[in-house]
């Protein structure tokens, strides 16, 4: 399947119109399909009505119990496929602004029980330090003092015991010199210090260490519901169960061949006293 990017999260209510439309000429009520479905009827009027976004296990459930034809099949898994699919450019993100998606970062990491991140060329804001946070928002044109207040008030969620964290980063994630070497050593203590919380697992790739693929992307995964994956255009937001399960997989990977408690502080002590030296 091939889109447009501006398609991206855009067809929601098409795709609740053909649901609807289709049940409707097969002659079934909400009711009788939701049955068939082993849905409640409830479920099946919301996502009619484009009030839910329904997963693609519920739209092979509606176009089995409504016998559709193969063009349709095609036609409308596509535009399921679509609506778990969101993409935001920079320039939308921008003119939210900043301090607003500190706001939707808080809010996924209060609803989410395990996140996992895979860092691949910078330190995510809720490992940063301050100083480190103001110098990953200095490129924005924008004011930034509300996204910094807002990157360093979320890391207070690392301190709560009822959530998981796993994080992943590469060497050149934890070395890139965003901010000068002694601010970057702090940096490096700052990780360190953090994987003693019981809650919070940090594992370092070093350079050299073989993995079982290339890396291409940042990618963020909140429990097994929703993969954001960042790129220098924009962020993509990713809802299909087969999506997630891809990017689970790909983070098992990683996480399987980095170094994690003495080891990793070991290795970020002797990178820190190089940025010292």
């Amino acid at each position: 399947m091939t889109f447009e990017p501006e398609q991206l999260g855009q067809s929601s209510q098409e795709l609740a119109s053909k649901l609807r439309e289709l049940r409707k000429q097969a002659g079934l009520s909400g009711v009788r399909l939701a049955a068939r479905c082993h849905m409640s009827q409830s479920k099946v009027s919301r996502i009619e009505n484009g009030k839910v976004r329904p997963s693609l296990v519920d739209i092979e459930q509606i176009l089995r119990a409504l016998d559709a034809p193969a063009n349709l099949i095609a036609e409308i898994s596509t535009l399921a496929r679509l609506v778990n699919t969101e993409w935001r450019n920079l320039r939308e993100l921008r003119r939210k602004g900043l301090g607003t998606r500190q706001s939707e970062l808080k809010a996924l990491e209060a609803s989410s029980a395990h996140i996992r991140y895979f860092l691949l060329s910078m330190v995510t804001g809720l490992l940063a330090t301050p100083e480190y946070v103001r110098a990953s928002l200095a490129h924005s044109p924008a004011d930034t003092s509300k996204a910094v207040a807002g990157k360093l008030e979320r890391q207070a969620v690392l301190y709560d015991t009822a959530k998981r964290f796993t994080f992943v980063l590469t060497e050149q994630a934890v070395r890139w010199p965003v901010v000068g070497p002694l601010a970057l050593a702090e940096q490096m203590d700052r990780i360190s210090a953090l994987t003693y919380l019981p809650n919070v697992r940090i594992g370092i790739i070093p350079l050299g260490v073989p993995s079982p693929r290339a890396p291409l992307n940042t990618f963020t995964v909140y429990d097994a519901s929703l993969a954001t994956i960042e790129t220098s255009a924009g962020l993509l937001v990713l809802r299909d169960d087969r999506d997630i399960r891809s990017y689970l997989a790909e983070f098992a990977g990683y996480e399987e061949v980095a170094l994690y408690g003495e080891d990793a502080r070991v290795k970020l002590a002797e990178w820190a006293a190089s940025c010292r030296a």
